[in-house]
Order: structure tokens, then sequence, then C-alpha cells
């Protein structure tokens, strides 16, 4: 298994950072990571994070996906998809939850583990013109 512990913390970072940056690029609200290490035994690190059913839902987790595997880590194992929540896996360490809001009221993961601590991630400068590009996109995924 592909942890994240077996990494340099650094690359982990790198690799947290990447996904949290890209979640927030599609517009995902409440960015949440929660460091497992000291909790769990088999679990690493949960990112959470609120989006809208449908259409942003599959944004954030498409771009997501991306970004991560451009970081370094394997290709994500996917459960759901549903309407309110989509998980991906990275080889075990790595766990990003993308929930609408009903459903991350509802399953309080933050609550669950409210032993974690949290790890802060600062919003990164926004380009404007990749926000366009975005924008674009996503009018054009809505328009079809």
């Amino acid at each position: 298994m592909n942890s994240a512990s077996q990494q340099p913390a650094q690359t982990v970072k790198n690799q947290l950072r990447a996904i949290v940056d890209a979640a927030r690029e599609r517009r995902a609200e409440d960015v949440v990571v929660l460091d497992l290490t000291d909790v769990s035994s088999t679990l690493e690190y949960f990112i959470i994070c609120t989006a809208s059913a449908g259409l942003q839902l599959n944004a954030v987790q498409e771009n997501v996906r991306q970004k991560a595997q451009e970081s370094g880590l394997p290709r994500p194992s996917v459960e759901g998809p549903s309407e309110r929540w989509l998980l991906l896996a990275f080889g075990g360490g790595i766990v990003v939850h993308i929930m609408t809001k009903d459903a991350r009221d509802y399953y309080d993961l933050e609550g669950l583990w409210s032993d974690a601590r949290k790890l802060e991630f600062a919003e990164a400068p926004r380009d404007p013109e990749a926000n366009q590009t975005a924008t674009t996109q996503a009018e054009s995924a809505q328009a079809e």
C-alpha cells in the first residue's frame, strides 16, 4: 500500500495542498483537512469539502483527481458517486470527501473525528485568467 506516512512529510504536504487548491478552484466551500495519524491506526488524512449536487460535485471531483495525480498520488478508488457524497481514496493515506451541505451536516465527519488535528492551508492567490476559464467551462457544461 502506498500510504502517505511512507512518503516524506513535505511531499505529503504538497499533495494535500494540491487537493485543497483543486477543490477551491472549482468553488468547493469549507475545505477542511484532518490529520488522523494520532487518532486512527488505519487512516491518515481526510479532506472534507462542500459542493452543490450534480455538476459542481462532479467538477470538484474531476479537478481533485487530476491535480492529485499530477502531484504524484496514485489513481483513486471512487465510492459513490451519488447526488450527496463522493469519496476519493488515494492509496489509503488520503481520503477526500466531497459532500453536499445536507450530507455534511448529517454525517458530521468533523464531529466524529473531533480528536483529529486540523491542518490549515491558506487560500492560494487567485489567477483571474484561471477563474475565467473555470467559469467558462462550467457555463459550457451547463449549456449542454
